[in-house]
């Protein structure tokens, strides 16, 4: 029997490896009733017969032979006579299964239903990628930079499926080629013209929480418990922990011997600073805990209007502040409290001061450490000396010292 070229069609259900078998028969079954259906009126007395490894189908017609002129349903019965010029020995009141050529359907009819058939396959495909990663958000998965726009990457799965990184959704120091593998957590699913789009995330305090369960295995086996992430991506992040084992500490061990757990995670989020805080219902101690790596003196709490006002000495608020304002903003979003920091001696706001550390990605160590071999630890501090002071008091050349006062003096001129 002709297959009419329907092998190009079955093609797409051996490439459809996650849709199950039963389910591309019914797809295929029902296509071709209808067909049946069009041209007869009723599928009942049809069998459609299909084998998607060789790529073709069979339909067979099933009519019970009755006397000669004495058929009331040409569709469930067949004269005697017409039935022995198919075989000989058809008697009366036996069945007979009939080929049915689909060629007799009309070539319109054909091509339509291979339209439908490959449409179906394409909308069972659909909704198995729409289901495969709307189970798997939350989870960390790697893929291939196909192609690098404006706004977003497109990325391929292992299976070739498309994926999409948002720009708003990469960390600020990303830079991806294509053919680079990168990982990243699945976000969400969101349906578009009825097709999935897979939006990816690598800004999620999810990414940083499931890196975490893959280098620790503690975290992985539920003995350590991830309770809060905030993350300013590229920057820094906190995280608090708890450890379900009194045996085990949970910061030593998410941090790992000389940092070599929480390294790695460095690395691939670009170098964003992360401080691991221990969990405490004490609202007090969670507080000077996310303000880390600043030393409180003093604090006063209003419980009833959730803020905090905290006291350190001169040389710990730039560290309580950070750059940008990031750590205290961290910390207010990690405590649920406002938090307003103070200098300890005087009760008065400190003018906003920012640690050397944190241009660490802008100014080289060395220099850093020439700074603050001279008492130079915070960037206003530096700013205070002028260029000839500084050249007097360090080893540094006069290009250099330019160079850092223009990136310190940026930084100011951003606020």
């Amino acid at each position: 029997m002709a297959s009419i070229n329907l092998i190009e069609a079955f093609q797409e259900f051996k490439d459809a490896e996650n849709i199950d078998r039963p389910t591309l028969m019914r797809v295929v079954e029902d296509v071709f009733k209808t067909l049946i259906r069009k041209k007869y009126g009723s599928d009942d007395t049809f069998d459609v017969i299909v084998n998607a490894e060789k790529g073709d189908l069979e339909i067979f017609r099933r009519r019970t032979v009755v006397d000669d002129d004495d058929v009331y349903n040409t569709l469930e019965e067949i004269e005697v006579t017409e039935a022995k010029k198919i075989s000989p020995d058809y008697e009366v009141g036996e069945e007979v299964y009939e080929e049915v050529n689909l060629e007799d359907f009309g070539r319109r009819a054909i091509l339509a239903a291979k339209q439908t058939l490959a449409s179906r396959i394409s909308d069972l495909k659909k909704n198995v990628l729409a289901k495969k990663y709307g189970d798997r958000i939350g989870e960390i998965i790697s893929a291939e930079v196909y192609q690098v726009w404006k706004k977003e990457i497109l990325l391929l799965d292992e299976e070739g499926n498309e994926l999409i990184l948002p720009k708003s959704e990469q960390i600020p120091q990303d830079y991806f080629k294509k053919g680079e593998n990168i990982r990243a957590v699945v976000k969400k699913v969101d349906m578009k013209n009825n097709t999935p789009v897979i939006i990816l995330s690598r800004t999620s305090p999810d990414f940083l929480a499931k890196l975490l369960e893959i280098e620790v295995p503690e975290i992985f086996d539920g003995l350590i418990v991830i309770k809060k992430i905030v993350r300013e991506p590229g920057e820094r992040a906190k995280v608090a922990v708890e450890s379900y084992d009194d045996r085990i500490d949970p910061v030593g061990a998410c941090v790992g011997m000389k940092g070599s757990r929480i390294h790695g995670i460095v690395r691939e989020l670009k170098n964003e600073n992360i401080d691991v805080i221990n969990w405490t219902n004490n609202t007090q101690l969670l507080i000077q805990r996310s303000l880390t790596p600043a030393k409180i003196t003093t604090m006063d709490l209003n419980n009833e209007d959730r803020h905090a006002s905290v006291y350190l000495k001169p040389d710990q608020v730039s560290l309580a502040i950070g750059r940008r304002g990031v750590n205290i903003k961290l910390a207010c979003e990690l405590t649920g409290y406002n938090i307003d920091v103070y200098r300890d001696n005087e009760g008065e706001v400190e003018e906003f001061d920012i640690d050397l550390e944190e241009f660490s990605d802008e100014i080289e160590s060395w220099v850093i450490d020439e700074l603050k071999r001279i008492g130079c630890d915070t960037a206003r501090s530096v700013l205070d000396l002028t260029p000839e002071e500084l050249e007097r008091r360090t080893d540094l050349e006069k290009e250099t010292i330019a160079e850092v006062r223009k990136v310190l003096q940026a930084e100011f001129e951003k606020e």
